[in-house]
């Protein structure tokens, strides 16, 4: 996933930073979030060999403009918008496009007009594959969780429980006890 704004400056800028994901971090692909807007960035790095996947609907780095965290496309001109968005980047040579939190219906429509994979996030059954993010799934978030996430586990409360179990302890000056002390 390329950090917020190490793409969207310029396509070259973001070429450099795409080769540095995969020389220094070791990625193999990179991912973008935007349709249209984005597509000469996209061309820029797939023609210099990295692998590109799309993602449209709710654009987390972007939430802010988006007002919050809420279903996009909901609305014709805006799914219209949308399937042009995910046509474009398959256009430009993305591998894959994330579908994030947009209608069940969109999501088919959009997943049975590509040729390449779709990915779903809150986006309904139809998507060619799925993907929750791990600290939703194991409840590592210390706020509500969106719709669409199932918790697998409530790690998150185990944590606090001992974060507060700890807390206690030094405050009532039980640890460091003397069994913990060299």
């Amino acid at each position: 996933d390329m950090p917020f704004m190490s793409y969207k400056i310029t396509a070259e800028e973001a070429l450099r930073n795409a080769v540095r994901l995969v020389q220094e971090g070791g990625a193999e692909a990179v991912k973008v979030e935007g349709g249209r807007p984005i597509v000469a960035t996209i061309r820029r790095i797939v023609e210099a060999g990295i692998p590109v996947m799309g993602h449209v609907g709710l654009l987390p780095q972007s939430i802010h403009a988006l007002s919050g965290y809420r279903v996009q496309a909901r609305e014709a001109r805006e799914a219209a918008e949308l399937l042009e968005d995910a046509r474009a980047l398959e256009e430009a040579g993305c591998f894959s496009v994330v579908l994030e939190c947009v209608p069940a219906d969109l999501a088919k429509k959009v997943t049975e007009s590509l040729r390449i994979p779709t990915i779903g996030i809150g986006a309904g059954v139809s998507c060619d594959g799925q993907v929750l993010v791990l600290g939703d799934l194991l409840g590592l978030t210390f706020t509500p969780s969106a719709k669409f996430v199932k918790r697998y586990a409530d790690v998150g409360d185990q944590i606090r429980k001992a974060i507060g179990a700890y807390a206690e302890d030094v405050r009532q000056g039980e640890y460091p006890g003397p069994e913990h002390m060299y």
